[in-house]
């Protein structure tokens, strides 16, 4: 960053919402104390209950250790801006800002897609699940899902850290997303999209492909079997592909559609439903959706 005469940046947040600044804030803590209090529930839960010992629900605590550090990052930020009418952060803290959430974001694609693994093993090959889904491969690809995600956007991070950023420093946004970070530099930025899409790849669409096929496999068994044992299997799963389709359709809504086809507003529309939304959404999702889950609550009340 050295030369760069901008040293601190300024988030608007939602400037144009000055009448219900108020309403939004007790309404966005709301949700981050729910979200932080459901992802929490999951882990004390899965952690302390024999009966949740399984590969699923371990990856199912990953999630929501993602979820945690997603929301955390982002919705503190968020709230201080709606209250002061934006806030001031130095751009080391902006850039850091925006490596956790990277971080996390990829780390939710990669968990996601193990997920899928797991739950096409249980449907597609149920006699070789055991045997083949073991604690030991499980931890081994959390593990490396974890250590992938941080140590690519470690990459991406000095990737944009390279750019000279001068003029404006305002970022019309609530938090230090990648493409607002790179409207701010003067430096040509045609070759870090070319390393960014290199980057993203095995994080994001690489997960996504295989999220996808994973499920046509579970489709095409589900339609051969009896139309009860189909709805169990299906039952299984079905919380997973929820979580998916929520997650992937708002991150897909920001980052493929072309940013002139979008309004500032719609942009953080999308942006508030993938970081302050959906780690709320998931917890439930998995909670209302599982028997044992609901159980395992049900007995510690």
């Amino acid at each position: 960053m050295a030369g760069n005469n901008i040293t601190s940046i300024v988030l608007l947040g939602f400037p144009t919402l000055n009448k219900f600044k108020v309403t939004i804030f007790c309404l966005l803590l709301t949700i981050y104390c729910f979200s932080l209090a459901g992802n929490t529930l999951i882990i004390i839960l899965v952690s302390k209950t024999k009966s949740l010992y399984s590969p699923m629900y371990f990856l199912l605590t990953q999630l929501s250790l993602s979820d945690i550090l997603l929301t955390t990052n982002i919705v503190p930020n968020l709230l201080c801006a709606l209250l002061t009418d934006g806030i001031n952060m130095s751009l080391s803290a902006c850039l850091t800002q925006f490596y956790f959430f990277g971080a996390s974001e990829s780390s939710e694609c990669l968990l996601l897609m193990v997920m899928s693994y797991d739950r096409y093993l249980a449907i597609c090959h149920p006699l070789h699940y055991n045997p083949i889904m073991t604690s030991n491969l499980c931890v081994i690809l959390v593990t490396i899902s974890w250590v992938l995600s941080f140590f690519i956007l470690l990459f991406e991070t000095l990737n944009v850290n390279q750019l000279y950023f001068c003029g404006s420093n305002v970022i019309d946004h609530f938090f230090c997303d990648y493409a607002p970070l790179l409207k701010l530099s003067c430096s040509d930025i045609s070759m870090v999209h070319i390393r960014t899409s290199l980057l993203c790849f095995p994080v994001i669409i690489l997960p996504f492909i295989l999220i996808v096929t994973s499920y046509i496999y579970i489709a095409l068994v589900i339609l051969r079997i009896s139309s009860t044992s189909g709805q169990k299997a299906f039952t299984t799963c079905g919380s997973h592909l929820l979580v998916v389709s929520i997650f992937y359709g708002a991150l897909f809504s920001i980052y493929l559609i072309p940013e002139t086809g979008q309004s500032t507003a719609i942009r953080k529309i999308f942006s508030i439903v993938y970081t302050v939304v959906t780690p709320l959404v998931n917890p439930l999702i998995y909670s209302l959706r599982n028997k044992d889950i609901k159980e395992t609550i049900r007995k510690n009340i």
